[in-house]
């Protein structure tokens, strides 16, 4: 699932082939259900975007916010397999095409899903919280930056381990599976160690190694697994520096010992067991 990184690489995608100034002046749709097999609200859709145009392009945790004239957004949400792209309204639908922004310029914002975990939704700015999928968010660590001792107010007396702490969104909004190895690697602090043990100082540690790991993602364009692209169509280049994530057999570059990898919960972890004590 596309995390923090690569929705933010999405969003700096959209601003450089100049989304914001264009007016939307048709919505289409596959008639497909997204994201819990729920129906696209396309007629809301419709009232919302039709004849306003795009004023800014934000972002939430993983979700991208479009902004538009009469102070709806459209909330759009990845899942596991989604893009958002910029193309010419002449080239053919790609397979899995759900919704389609037609553009004043000639070109269209496409939202393609194979997997439809994705969504697209309006919500009124400036009370972006109120709607379901944001209001249990915590602070966006990049937008808005983690408050000094927010993390381990969240994290004094709980008995889960580092790993799915940091997973929680109601935490801190974007950091997913992959990001959480890098930022406990960084830290030096082992996956299943309690949270509820980490101390200030251990949560100052992970508040640094979060914004270190996300802007150095960020910075190489996300990382592409297996589905993500940019709104341009081309994969991030993260995945080649990743430090632990998918590294398992291979030297820790900190201390040598050989990275190992463990599933909690089906999710794979990597960390290396000499300079992640529990």
């Amino acid at each position: 699932m596309p995390e923090l990184p690569e929705v933010e690489s999405v969003r700096r995608d959209l601003v450089r082939r100049r989304l914001r100034g264009t007016r939307i002046v048709r919505v289409r749709a596959s008639g497909m259900p997204l994201r819990m097999n729920k129906p696209l609200p396309l007629r809301a859709l419709g009232r919302a975007a039709r004849g306003r145009r795009v004023v800014a392009v934000s972002r939430l945790g993983k979700y991208l916010l479009v902004e538009l004239e009469g102070g709806a957004s459209l909330l759009v949400h990845l899942g596991m397999s989604g893009n958002l792209q910029i193309v010419p309204r002449r080239k053919v639908w790609a397979p899995h095409t759900h919704v389609v922004f037609e553009l004043d310029d000639g070109r269209d914002l496409r939202f393609v899903d194979p997997r439809r975990f994705g969504m697209v939704d309006i919500v009124h700015r400036g009370r972006e919280r109120s709607h379901a999928a944001l209001a249990g968010l915590g602070p966006d660590p990049i937008a808005e930056g983690i408050p000094d001792g927010h993390l381990w107010a969240k994290a004094e007396r709980k008995r889960v381990g580092m790993k799915s702490f940091l997973l929680d969104q109601g935490v801190v909004a974007g950091v997913g599976n992959i990001y959480a190895s890098e930022v406990l690697w960084l830290a030096r602090i082992s996956p299943r160690r309690r949270a509820g043990l980490l101390g200030p100082d251990g949560a100052r540690a992970i508040a640094v190694a979060i914004d270190e790991v996300l802007r150095f993602a960020i910075d190489n364009g996300g990382t592409t697994l297996r589905d993500f692209v940019g709104a341009d169509g081309q994969p991030g280049d993260n995945g080649e520096y990743l430090l632990v994530y998918g590294r398992d057999g291979t030297p820790c570059p900190r201390c040598r010992t050989t990275i190992r990898r463990q599933v909690d919960q089906g999710r794979a972890t990597y960390f290396c067991p000499t300079c992640q004590k529990r």
